[in-house]
């Protein structure tokens, strides 16, 4: 066993009972002081964090921050808000290299907080853990798509308006679109297939999806024109952008703003970029309730009772398999949702 720093470096007012559970315990542990020092951890923790000559004791917890200042402000919410505070696949530096793990950080008294690291297995970073319930789903739901996509064919050919033509030929695109996609989440891991796409046209096929869903909902645009195409997956984007617009639906939204912008000198996740594009979508809605915040994007996560919990978890995923994220700010009556999309040269 590597050599861990002493029990001695407790705080003085750490409860001395709980010195031998901690000692022995296999979850890697450590106790912050409040200037966000180590000031003890525990053996398995210093393995996980990497063997070897470095002393982890009296390191800041910014030492350990891949994605600053994640881990700093979680941790000083802890302390100020006297409650328990989680950090869901955070990005940590150790000796080795950076690694992923669940972080909870836990107030014991008024100058310390307990960090319990719970390894996450992989390094995949999309979020998206498929079970096998939702794979069956997706092969289950290809058969009635079939059926679908031929009887609206025959609407097509027979249909005398040309907006009941049109309509048709809606559904026989979403149809595909959906076949795609349950073809990608029973084959995990496919890579995108990128086209040179201009983004307005793909929000205003979402907006043409939703109108005819929800006639009542007003639409506004505040688009920039001078915005330059990017590399992405049609398909892909479009039910990324659909996710994010039926998400403020369901939270009741009677009016969405959709922006786009170009974002120079942008940061996307953990890399900058000299260009990107923004989309933003934003709502009336009641907001994102704050039980959820930190987990909004979790697969199996809803702020809704009858929520799936799938939309979002999906949506930032496909960000992400274009280089991109999504990130948002919420108060009721005023939620935005962001995606950023690098241009690539």
């Amino acid at each position: 066993m590597t050599n861990h720093t002493p029990l001695e470096t407790y705080p003085p007012d750490f409860p001395v009972a709980g010195e031998g559970l901690l000692e022995n315990c296999v979850t890697p542990m450590a106790v912050l002081d409040s200037s966000l020092k180590l000031r003890w951890i525990n053996p398995v923790l210093h393995d996980w964090l990497g063997a070897g000559p470095r002393i982890w004791r009296s390191e800041t917890l910014a030492v350990l921050d891949a994605k600053p200042p994640l881990l700093v402000d979680a941790a000083a919410r802890a302390f100020a808000q006297r409650r328990r505070v989680w950090l869901r696949e955070a990005r940590v530096r150790t000796a080795p290299g950076d690694r992923l793990a669940d972080l909870a950080f836990t107030p014991l008294d008024a100058n310390t907080v307990l960090l319990e690291v719970l390894p996450v297995a992989g390094i995949a970073t999309s979020g998206l853990r498929l079970s096998e319930s939702l794979r069956g789903f997706a092969h289950e739901v290809r058969g009635p798509l079939t059926g679908m996509r031929g009887a609206a064919q025959l609407l097509q050919r027979r249909a005398d308006a040309c907006e009941l033509r049109e309509l048709a030929a809606l559904i026989v695109d979403e149809v595909d679109r959906l076949t795609d996609l349950s073809e990608r989440l029973l084959h995990a891991g496919t890579k995108p297939r990128l086209v040179r796409v201009n983004v307005h046209e793909v929000i205003e096929r979402v907006v043409a999806l939703i109108a005819a869903g929800v006639p009542s909902l007003h639409v506004r645009r505040d688009y920039d024109p001078s915005l330059p195409p990017v590399s992405a997956d049609t398909g892909r984007l479009q039910q990324a952008l659909l996710n994010l617009a039926r998400n403020a639906i369901q939270a009741g939204a009677g009016e969405l703003i959709l922006r786009t912008r170009a974002e120079y000198g942008a940061r996307v996740g953990e890399h900058p970029v000299r260009l990107a594009v923004r989309i933003d979508i934003g709502d009336d809605g009641c907001g994102v309730p704050a039980c959820v915040t930190e987990t909004l994007f979790e697969p199996l996560v809803s702020g809704r009772a009858d929520g799936s919990g799938i939309g979002l978890a999906l949506a930032r995923e496909i960000a992400r398999e274009h280089g991109g994220d999504i990130t948002y700010v919420s108060r009721p009556g005023a939620t935005v949702f962001t995606l950023l999309l690098p241009v690539q040269e």
